[in-house]
């Protein structure tokens, strides 16, 4: 596997597979890779010639108190992971790489998609992560871009730039990956200890719940949104962040399930802040 950690000699050499007719999928990461991480590299290994990830935690979408400075790193055993998964280029830079002295250059998606949800509760999250991604796609150049359904916001403010801004290139969502118990894998779960860990449990059954429900007739989005509540509300450590169900196409607000919908959930046990979500369409 090569290690690029420069801009140029990064965009140098995946212009040169492109030139040599190799199709390239990206699949941007913070690192402290888990199986989510490992599925959306197994995508693109199946779906492209080339398999080129990058490794970056952006300081640009942490707010003010979050976690950037604590955030899990540990490149040499992501590296060995990605080794095992027959990566080709791993694309390493550092903050001064990425942004360099005198850097007041961003993108940023407007409108309902990125004021909702984890924009509400994170103020310029998306600028961040809309900034940092438009960049990835112009030094890798994919043809292909793979994204974790966990993250469902993120995906869809991703797919609404690509789109207005033209990129050449296919966004592709890979569903969620998660433990036995039903959580959803992600990087900050190492901060939970082991109760934290236990109660952790309520988002998946909060959001099977519902599922459950609608399976069975229920409709109205306001009480749906009522019932994870109580769900959630079982776990002593709980704090919810945000309970919605919106238009699974645009976040667009609903009171009816009449359509494909985006259930999804923030919680916070402890410092950590965790995120689920399920589509569900009737």
């Amino acid at each position: 596997m090569l290690i690029l950690d420069r801009v140029g000699s990064a965009q140098e050499w995946c212009m040169a597979q492109k030139k040599a007719g190799n199709t390239i999928g990206l699949v941007p990461t913070m690192g402290y890779l888990h199986e989510g991480h490992l599925s959306l590299v197994e995508q693109a290994r199946s779906k492209c010639d080339i398999v080129v990830v990058s490794i970056f935690v952006n300081p640009i979408q942490f707010g003010v108190g979050e976690d950037f400075e604590t955030y899990p790193r540990d490149l040499s055993r992501d590296q060995d992971l990605l080794e095992e998964k027959h990566v080709d280029a791993l694309f390493a830079p550092s903050i001064s790489e990425m942004y360099p002295p005198g850097y007041r250059t961003f993108v940023e998606v407007g409108g309902e998609i990125t004021a909702k949800l984890c924009g509400a509760s994170r103020p310029g999250h998306f600028k961040g992560v809309t900034t940092v991604v438009s960049k990835l796609f112009n030094i890798c150049v994919p043809d292909k871009a793979f994204f974790g359904q966990k993250d469902a916001q993120q995906v869809m403010v991703i797919e609404k730039m690509v789109r207005e801004l033209n990129f050449p290139l296919e966004i592709v969502r890979v569903p969620i990956v998660r433990e036995e118990d039903g959580l959803a894998k992600s990087s900050r779960n190492v901060y939970l200890d082991a109760e934290q860990r236990q109660q952790a449990l309520v988002l998946s059954r909060a959001l099977k719940e519902a599922h459950s429900r609608i399976e069975r007739g229920e409709r109205d989005v306001a009480r749906l949104k009522e019932i994870m509540r109580e769900v959630i509300a079982a776990s002593p450590q709980a704090i919810i962040d945000y309970v919605e169900i919106y238009d699974a196409a645009d976040l667009g607000d609903v009171d009816q399930v009449d359509r494909k919908i985006l259930m999804a959930l923030a919680v916070k046990f402890g410092s950590t802040r965790l995120i689920d979500n399920r589509l569900v369409e009737v």
